[in-house]
């Protein structure tokens, strides 16, 4: 146990192995639903699904574990929504096969992982204002809150203008989702302890007594192992490719630092200058993810925001992720299980998380219009967009841009300026 919590610094971060244990639970809970996700997306493109759901959670199970053990950071990992959906409706549906796509993906890694190995990601990282990176936390907090709003049925789109607009709620989803919404404010404002797990199970059980979840069949799973390097690298070289491996590099570079500055900053592992603890680890394990994704077949493995909730249950250090990597392994045999858990019981969760996160947005001084304009573009865009990267992207552009106006340009980092550049041109070509 001694041997655990030093390797951890369990006394420093103030948390102990039971905290860990029960914050990585409540990160795979809300992060369980890729499993079934992930495999109907990639479903489009030929891709079995039964085979697709163990890819997905191995590689969500190494990635997760790779980031406790080496970057001791409380971010798990596994299949990233916008990624799978490009490798599908962009590589595959352009006339490639899935397993040129997956190597693609795998490439990219390996391309993310050489910027890691160079300095060039921890340097973006460290250039960004701090205005701008509590921002980010605030934006992806209310990013959180959209999709917590649209999973639990308060939400929808309206099918003519395609505008998003209250939901009908007298459906048993929106009522178990309302319900939650209620149980777990109300333990979090009574500060208990595993609250927002408590609340997780209990909206769970409320499902199932409303029909909105339903038992298993079976609660076991033979697992199908057959994606695992069925991946094809010299297909994914051809020339005509190009444009889309850039694609892909441009979201897995900035997606995770915008989600390891938010996690870093609402578990108190950001120093004074916005520097996270430990973040050319954190980030050269994210870029191997991405490429242990591909290998896998489960598309990019990427950082997960949902990670919020284990650290709003206390999670600190990497113990917590290995955690939740453990669970991801072992859905593998019991995936029946892991999915009894609908998008209904785990949405309010996201919208208190959501809420939490927003602590950052007390920090922007809003009188300076050269600093809070940039500020509220990354907040606002993240939400609007379906996107953390075009937060962070609209945010350094208009940094750069209105410091100039301003007759600050001196007061720009040098990488800002590349940074806007890239964003710039990856907006205007891709």
């Amino acid at each position: 146990m001694q041997v655990l919590s030093n390797f951890f610094k369990f006394s420093e971060r103030n948390t102990d192995l039971s905290t860990e244990i029960r914050a990585g639970l409540t990160t795979f809970l809300t992060m369980a639903y890729i499993l079934f996700v992930n495999p109907m997306i990639l479903k489009a493109a030929g891709i079995p699904p039964d085979a697709c759901m163990v890819a997905t959670a191995v590689a969500a199970g190494i990635s997760s574990i790779l980031m406790g053990l080496f970057a001791n950071f409380p971010l798990a990992l596994a299949s990233g929504m916008g990624l799978n959906s490009m490798l599908v409706y962009i590589v595959v549906k352009g006339g490639y096969s899935w397993q040129v796509g997956m190597g693609l993906v795998f490439l990219d890694g390996l391309a993310v992982l050489l910027l890691v190995l160079l300095g060039v990601r921890e340097t973006v990282m460290n250039s960004i204002p701090a205005e701008i990176k509590h921002a980010i936390a605030a934006g992806i907090g209310l990013f959180l809150t959209f999709i917590g709003f649209f999973n639990a049925g308060f939400t929808a789109v309206n099918p003519i203008s395609m505008q998003p607009e209250a939901a009908t709620l007298n459906t048993a989803g929106t009522l178990v989702a309302g319900l939650g919404m209620i149980i777990i404010s109300v333990l979090v404002t009574l500060r208990i302890k595993g609250g927002i797990l408590i609340g997780i199970i209990l909206n769970t059980i409320l499902a199932l007594a409303f029909g909105v979840a339903k038992l298993p069949e079976h609660f076991f799973a033979a697992p199908d192992f057959s994606l695992i390097g069925a991946l094809d690298i010299p297909g994914a070289l051809k020339p005509s490719l190009i444009g889309f491996f850039i694609s892909f590099i441009i979201v897995d570079f900035f997606d995770t630092l915008g989600s390891a500055t938010a996690v870093g900053y609402q578990a108190g592992l950001a120093g004074k200058e916005g520097k996270i603890e430990g973040i050319g680890k954190i980030l050269g394990i994210d870029a191997i993810a991405a490429s242990i994704g591909g290998f896998c077949g489960a598309s990019s493995v990427t950082a997960y925001i949902e990670s919020a909730a284990g650290v709003s249950e206390g999670g600190r250090t990497g113990m917590t992720a290995i955690t939740t990597g453990v669970f991801f392994f072992l859905s593998v045999f019991f995936a029946p299980i892991a999915l009894v858990v609908p998008k209904e019981a785990t949405a309010p969760a996201l919208i208190i998380i959501g809420f939490m996160m927003m602590e950052g947005y007390s920090n922007i001084k809003f009188n300076e219009f050269e600093t809070a304009i940039p500020a509220f573009l990354t907040m606002i865009t993240m939400p609007f967009t379906y996107s953390i990267s075009h937060g962070v992207g609209y945010g350094i552009i208009s940094h750069v841009l209105l410091k100039m106006a301003a007759g600050k340009s001196r007061e720009v980092h040098p990488v800002m300026y590349a940074s806007a550049a890239v964003f710039i041109i990856s907006f205007a070509l891709l």
